[in-house]
C-alpha cells in the first residue's frame, strides 16, 4: 500500500475520514524487505494467481497467510449493498489480522486486482514462524493487532447491531462484541435517523431489539451470547473431544497468563470463558500501577494483548460457554458445560475470578443496564454523556471509574461506606481529592433507587449523622466487594466460609482428610484439595486483589502443572 503522511485510515470505502500518523500507518502496513520475505518463504510456497481470484472469502475459516510478491491484493467487505474496499496490499505487504492465529472466520474478502504472485503459508506454518523468528513476529503481530483495533475503532465489521441505549440487553450484546474484539457497526434507534429504514429492510419490530445482523444475512433477535458466538464463528475449529494437558477455566488476567505460559512451554491448553477475555479487569478504564505501563493501560487493552499473545503460542479459547460442573473423581478430569457437552484434561486451572457484590436494594435488577452498571468503559461513558453520575465503592476499581468518568461527566458523586485510605491506592486518593468535579461522600451508603422504566433518582444516607439526600442521578456504578464464582464447585473442592477456593498451606490436615487427599505429598502452592487442580487469581482464598498478583499466580501455576503431569 502506498505510504503517505496524509494517508487516511483504511476502514471505510476506499479511504476513511480520519488520517492517522505516518508511523502508525507504517506499523499497520509494513513493507517487508527481501531478507524478511526469504525467511518467510522457508515456511510456505509461491503460487501464481489470476486477476479476480479470491484468496480468502469473507466468512470462511482463516487458514492461510499471504505475502504479495507481484501484483495487488484488495481487501474488501461484503454486505447486502455490495462490496466496500478496506485496504490494498502491494508487493512486500501481507494480508491478515489476529483471526489468522485462531482460525476464526475471516471478516473480509481477499481478492487479487490483477495477475500476480503470492507467497502462501498455512495457519500452522504462520504460528511456527511467529514463535521462532522474533523479529518477524514483532512486525506481524503488531500489524495484526493494529489492523483489528482500527477496524474495531471504525465500526467496520461484518456484523451490525441495532439496539437502544436504554436497553440492558443491548448493552450486554455491545459489551460481548467489544470485549471479544469483534468489529461491528452499532445503530442506536433513538439517535440514528436511518434506524427505521434498517429495521424495515430486515423486517424487524422494535420489540425484537436488540437485533444482530451477521454478514448481512442472518438476523438474530435478542440473541444470547452463545447464539452470537455461533453466528460469528468465534468457537469454530476447536476440537472439543481432544484431551488437553491443561484446561483453564476463566480468561481474566490470571487465566490468560496461565494460557500464555502453558502454550509457550508446549502444553496443549484450552481456555473456557463465559463472556469474553479480561474478566473483571476488563471493566477498569485505566490501570496505572501495573508494572511496565507508566502511562497506564486499560483493562480491555491488557486483555486484548494477552489474548493475542496466547493465540500466538497456540492456546485455544472457547467463549460464551458456561461451566456446570467439574467431575473431580474422573481421570482425565471432565468439565461439564451447560449444554451437557464435556471437555477433558489431565490438569485444571480454575481462574473464574469474582463478581461485584450486589447491595440489597429494591428494584436493583430492574435498573441493571438501564442506569446501573458494574463497569466503567468507553461504552458506559458514551451512554452517560455529560450527565451527573454516582460511583459506589472504595476500592481501586471504583477510584479508577470515578477518575475516568470525571473526564466527561458534569459531576461524579463517589460514595464510600468507610474511609478511602483503608482500601485504595494513594495515587488514586490524591487524584480524587484534587479533581474539581468529583464529590467525595465518606461514611455514606445507597438506600433507595427510584424511576419508572429507567433509573431516575437515587437516595443515600450518611451513616454517622443519619441524614438522607435524594438526587436526580440517572447513572449509578456499583463496584462493591467481591463474591467468588465457585457455586459450580461445591461438593468437589474445599472452599472457605465465603466460597473462595482453599489452596496450598491453607488446606490443613483436617480439611485434606475430609477431601480424601490421596497423595503422600502435601498440596503444591496453588493446588486445591484435588491433585492436579489449581486455583489462581481472585477466586482463590488469600489472593491479593491486584492484576499483577493474578498474572503472577497464573504464570506460577503452569510450573506446578508440569509437576502434576509428571506424577
Amino acid at each position: 500500500m502506498t505510504q503517505d503522511n496524509n494517508m487516511e485510515s483504511p476502514t471505510s470505502s476506499g479511504r476513511s475520514r480520519e488520517p492517522f500518523p505516518r508511523e502508525r500507518n507504517l506499523q499497520m502496513f509494513p513493507v517487508l524487505d527481501r531478507n524478511e520475505i526469504e525467511r518467510i518463504a522457508v515456511h510456505g510456497k509461491t503460487r501464481r494467481v489470476r486477476g479476480g481470484e479470491i484468496l480468502v472469502e469473507q466468512g470462511e475459516e482463516t487458514m492461510r497467510f499471504f505475502v504479495v510478491l507481484t501484483g495487488r491484493l484488495e481487501v474488501l467487505q461484503t454486505n447486502g449493498d455490495g462490496e466496500r474496499l478496506i485496504a490494498t496490499h502491494d508487493p512486500g505487504e501481507f494480508f491478515g489480522d489476529v483471526h489468522l492465529l485462531s482460525g476464526r472466520p475471516s471478516i473480509v474478502r481477499a481478492r487479487m486486482a490483477g495477475d500476480g504472485e503470492v507467497l502462501e503459508l498455512s495457519r500452522e506454518a504462520l504460528q511456527a514462524l511467529v514463535q521462532t523468528d522474533s523479529a518477524l513476529s514483532e512486525i506481524l503481530m503488531r500489524a495484526f493487532i493494529l489492523r483489528r483495533l482500527e477496524l474495531t475503532r471504525g465500526g467496520k465489521g461484518d456484523a451490525a447491531l441495532i439496539g437502544s441505549s436504554y436497553s440492558a440487553e443491548t448493552l450486554r450484546v455491545r459489551e460481548f462484541l467489544t470485549r471479544n474484539g469483534y468489529p461491528h457497526e452499532y445503530v442506536d434507534v433513538e439517535r440514528e435517523p436511518g434506524a427505521q429504514q434498517l429495521l424495515d429492510r430486515f423486517n424487524v419490530a422494535p420489540a425484537d431489539l436488540p437485533v444482530l445482523i451477521c454478514r448481512g444475512r442472518s438476523v438474530l433477535r435478542s440473541p444470547t451470547n452463545r447464539q452470537i458466538a455461533e453466528c460469528l464463528g468465534l468457537n469454530e475449529g476447536i476440537d472439543e473431544s481432544q484431551v488437553r494437558d491443561v484446561l483453564i477455566i476463566g480468561a481474566g488476567p490470571a487465566g490468560l497468563a496461565a494460557a500464555v505460559y502453558a502454550a509457550s512451554e508446549g502444553l496443549k491448553a484450552l481456555v473456557v470463558e463465559t463472556k469474553a477475555p479480561g474478566g473483571q479487569a476488563a471493566s477498569s478504564s485505566k490501570i496505572e500501577n501495573y508494572l511496565g505501563f507508566p502511562t497506564g493501560v486499560s483493562g480491555a487493552e491488557l486483555a486484548g494483548s494477552a489474548f493475542s499473545q496466547a493465540q500466538k503460542f497456540g492456546a485455544e479459547l472457547i467463549v460464551a460457554r458456561s461451566v456446570k460442573r467439574l467431575s473431580c473423581d474422573l481421570k482425565p478430569y471432565a468439565l461439564e458445560l451447560e449444554d451437557g457437552s464435556r471437555l477433558l484434561a489431565r490438569t485444571i486451572i480454575i481462574a473464574t475470578g469474582a463478581e461485584y457484590r450486589k447491595p440489597e436494594l429494591e428494584n436493583l435488577a430492574a435498573y441493571e443496564g438501564r442506569g446501573i452498571f458494574y463497569g466503567a468503559t468507553f461504552i458506559e461513558s458514551q451512554i452517560c454523556g455529560t450527565n451527573e453520575v454516582a460511583v459506589v465503592g472504595g476500592g481501586n476499581s471504583a477510584g479508577q471509574a470515578a477518575v475516568y468518568l470525571s473526564q466527561t461527566a458534569r459531576n461524579v458523586h463517589m460514595l464510600v461506606r468507610s474511609e478511602l485510605k483503608d482500601t485504595m491506592s494513594r495515587y488514586l486518593i490524591r487524584r480524587i481529592e484534587n479533581s474539581p468535579n468529583i464529590t467525595l461522600h465518606l461514611q455514606t451508603e445507597i438506600v433507595a433507587l427510584e424511576g419508572t422504566e429507567c433509573l431516575e433518582r437515587i437516595r443515600w444516607r450518611n451513616k454517622q449523622t443519619g441524614e438522607e439526600e435524594t438526587h436526580d442521578i440517572r447513572y449509578l456504578f456499583l463496584m462493591t466487594g467481591a463474591s467468588p464464582n465457585t457455586s459450580w464447585l461445591r461438593g468437589c473442592l474445599a472452599l472457605d466460609e465465603k466460597g473462595f477456593i482453599l489452596t496450598g498451606a491453607e488446606l490443613d490436615s483436617e480439611t485434606l482428610a475430609r477431601a480424601r487427599w490421596p497423595l503422600k505429598r502435601p498440596p503444591h502452592l496453588l493446588e486445591t484439595s484435588v491433585p492436579g487442580v489449581f486455583a489462581v487469581g481472585d477466586v482463590r482464598a488469600g489472593n491479593v486483589k491486584r492484576v499483577a498478583s493474578a498474572v503472577g499466580e497464573g504464570s506460577i501455576s503452569v510450573h506446578l502443572v508440569h509437576k502434576a503431569l509428571q506424577e
